[in-house]
């Protein structure tokens, strides 16, 4: 059987009504299936329906799956037959917010959920790329479950933006058998020339898989701005497609027979000695 798998990456441009964006990304995804009959996964920004700020998250905040971006997106995955990992929302249960990425199966169900595991907290002094100050945890809460969902024949492991930071999440999806990660991502544009492209080439070198960003269109005239060049990073960590700043989409083919060959000539996993780790952990 063929081991791969279409995808595309959505870089959208994102206002504050939360019906015209939702409108606009399942229009967009429509075209994308049209022109691509092959399309099998089609990729969402991180806060795609709503503007990112801590002043727009309790407003837009909404049920999961019952609220209307889910429902829009489930109808969506159904009437098109692909897999959709929904960029993220702002999830409201009870009386806690969360970033949240929903996963839609070809049937409309869902799959999956993760809720953003680490928060953007962060104080960059203006001395250093014009700085930024920004506290997911003053509004939100943080997730603690890593997910995994199973598509086609591959499993691949849902992070978002921040969580990208941390490489123990990342060895915790390789160590589960994932072949590709997926991180939506509205990376503030005073990091990004530093790290957006750096980190996922680390977490794919680090675990000889697939890494994949999508990123909100950039808008200088936000409160928030988000850096663009959504990214397929393969397991040889190179680049391997890369969007501009601007709304902008990426249709994709991703052949995981490269997985393969890079963890069979370079066997790292092999060769890791968690012993010595292990004792170099107590010791401290």
């Amino acid at each position: 059987m063929p081991n791969k798998l279409t995808i595309a990456l959505l870089q959208l441009s994102v206002g504050r009504e939360v019906a015209l964006n939702v409108r606009r990304a399942a229009d967009s995804v429509r075209k994308l299936k049209v022109d691509n009959p092959r399309l099998q996964l089609a990729i969402l920004p991180e806060s795609f329906n709503a503007p990112y700020g801590q002043e727009y998250f309790p407003k837009v905040a909404e049920e999961v799956p019952k609220g209307p971006t889910c429902q829009s997106l489930s109808q969506l995955a159904s009437e098109l037959s692909i897999y959709i990992i929904g960029g993220s929302i702002v999830e409201r249960e009870g009386d806690k917010l969360y970033n949240t990425c929903t996963v839609w199966a070809p049937d409309g169900t869902l799959i999956g959920r993760h809720r953003k595991i680490h928060l953007f907290t962060m104080s960059i002094e203006p001395a250093n790329f014009g700085g930024v100050e920004f506290d997911e945890a003053a509004i939100l809460s943080a997730g603690s479950e890593p997910t995994v969902v199973q598509i086609g024949q591959q499993k691949i492991g849902i992070g978002i933006c921040h969580d990208k930071r941390f490489e123990e999440l990342a060895r915790i999806y390789r160590n589960m058998g994932c072949t590709m990660l997926v991180y939506p991502s509205a990376f503030c544009i005073c990091q990004g020339p530093m790290h957006w492209e750096l980190l996922q080439r680390a977490r794919a070198t680090d675990n000889q898989l697939f890494v994949v960003t999508c990123s909100p269109a950039r808008d200088n005239m936000s409160g928030y701005v988000a850096y663009g060049h959504s990214m397929v990073v393969n397991p040889w960590a190179q680049v391997q497609r890369e969007a501009g700043e601007g709304c902008e989409f990426i249709v994709e083919e991703i052949d995981f027979d490269m997985v393969d060959q890079v963890r069979r000539q370079i066997p790292i996993f092999k060769q890791r000695r968690t012993d010595v780790y292990a004792k170099a952990t107590f010791d401290l």
